[in-house]
């Protein structure tokens, strides 16, 4: 009975301090995760740790950064020890997370490489009792100073709805640069001279913008540094025509079955005008949706001058409506809706063959809602030409073309009346006047002129 009582004792011992042994001894190191929004301190700059440890708690959390022997200690925490029988009591902190502010402006630190350390410790009785460490140092750069700008275009004359260009060099790498026109950015790219330093930007003026509009080069670096700079311009202003567009039942019947519009054909049942209702949901709604599709197409750019001259019109081809048209509806005398005319409408021969206004590839190739079967020509630094009501496309989106060749014949696809062309002119999200792309005197005077002058200058 005796060595029964005593085998008992021994087990009663023995399993425990086995068990304490083996959990306090655990070599499970301490999980961490470190979240760095970015490789370059911005002015608000916030790193996120999240630790845990299952085994024996956290013991301790040391967060700093360190510059050329100056360190700085973000944060520090320590935890209360567990005891030897924290495994079965819930007093140890398994896990934490903190959001760390990091200013490095404030600890005396430069402009230029740093890192950041992060130590973790936990509750183990291994390495003489200094537990199991997590440790890692990431990489960080240091950057205050916005990026430098230098406009190296001198004259830039605009008028409402028309084209600019500035060509401006900057002075570090990885820096996303433009023109900010009102609300509307135009970027600026590389690639128009030897010089990868030099960027050029085409941008405009929308048919609502005239004197008074606030333009300037702006550029932003990775550390998220902002500068500003403005350039000497001129805005010239301009007037458009006014144009009513009787809509007759004999149109509506004519159009209006061209256009499925899935279930809000459903809506328009049983209105007391269900073609002239669909006609202004068209006119509208879908107008609205076909616009902003069409001008996040010349995104798709690349930064290289694909075209050279001026920009040709279809050939023997009458001007049907301008450009910026303020165009009222009307249907039995009474107006009905407003639209502005952000193209101009060129007719000849029916189905005529329609040519590229200049050197680019084709970005676009399809049905497009009220423009109907429409291509757009890329012709690079987000320059494009649009073709639209076209009754046949011969184009595929990839293809490269010379200034005069084929992509389809005029129709009356989309919303269009009758047999013609709607051409456009695009700089990267916004409609610009056509006009000034067929003038070879515009072209040279504030294109061509520009970059022939910041070459020169850059040869000096």
């Amino acid at each position: 009975m005796k060595k029964v009582v005593l085998i008992i004792l021994f087990l009663a011992i023995l399993i425990p301090l086995g068990w304490t042994l083996f959990y306090k001894y655990e070599g499970g190191v301490p999980g961490v995760n470190v979240a760095l929004p970015s490789l370059y301190l911005k002015k608000s700059y916030e790193m996120s740790i999240e630790v845990d440890d299952r085994g024996t708690g956290l013991r301790k959390v040391v967060v700093s950064i360190m510059q050329k022997g100056n360190e700085k200690v973000l944060l520090e925490k320590e935890y209360a020890p567990s005891s030897v029988l924290s495994f079965f009591s819930d007093k140890r902190v398994n896990e934490d997370s903190f959001i760390i502010p990091v200013e490095s402006r404030k600890y005396g630190m430069s402009d230029g490489e740093a890192i950041i350390r992060v130590m973790v410790s936990d509750y183990s009785w291994r390495e003489w009792n200094s537990g199991n460490i997590f440790y890692e140092e990431r990489k960080v750069v240091i950057d205050t100073k916005p990026p430098q700008i230098n406009v190296l275009s001198r004259q830039h004359n605009i008028e409402r709805g028309g084209s600019g260009l500035v060509i401006y060099r900057l002075f570090e790498e990885n820096v996303e640069s433009g023109v900010m026109v009102g609300d509307t950015f135009f970027p600026g790219h590389s690639g128009m001279f030897e010089n990868k330093d030099v960027y050029a930007a085409f941008f405009a003026l929308n048919h609502t913008q005239g004197p008074g509009s606030q333009i300037f080069v702006t550029a932003r670096d990775l550390a998220g540094n902002t500068a500003k700079r403005g350039f000497h311009h001129y805005i010239r202003d301009k007037n458009f025509k006014n144009d009513t567009l009787n809509i007759s039942d004999r149109f509506l019947e004519f159009k209006m079955p061209d256009f499925d519009l899935d279930e809000i054909e459903d809506t328009l049942v049983g209105s007391q005008n269900p073609l002239l209702k669909k006609f202004l949901y068209i006119n509208g709604e879908l107008r609205n949706k076909n616009v902003t599709t069409v001008l996040n197409v010349p995104k798709n750019t690349v930064g290289k001058l694909l075209w050279k001259g001026k920009f040709g019109r279809l050939p023997g081809s009458a001007t049907r409506s301008s450009w910026a048209d303020r165009r009222v509806y009307k249907y039995k005398g009474k107006e009905i809706d407003r639209a502005v005319h952000l193209g101009i409408d060129l007719a000849s021969t029916a189905n005529a063959k329609v040519g590229a206004a200049n050197g680019g590839r084709v970005i676009m190739a399809e049905d497009e809602g009220i423009f109907g079967k429409t291509v757009i020509i890329d012709h690079g630094f987000g320059l494009a030409s649009l073709y639209s009501h076209l009754n046949e496309i011969i184009v595929n989106k990839g293809d490269e073309l010379a200034k005069g060749d084929i992509i389809g014949t005029t129709g009356l696809t989309g919303l269009a009346g009758g047999d013609h062309l709607h051409f456009s002119m695009i700089v990267h999200s916004v409609f610009v006047n056509p006009v000034e792309w067929w003038d070879a005197a515009w072209i040279k005077n504030n294109v061509i002129s520009k970059i022939e002058s910041v070459k020169s200058s850059l040869i000096k």
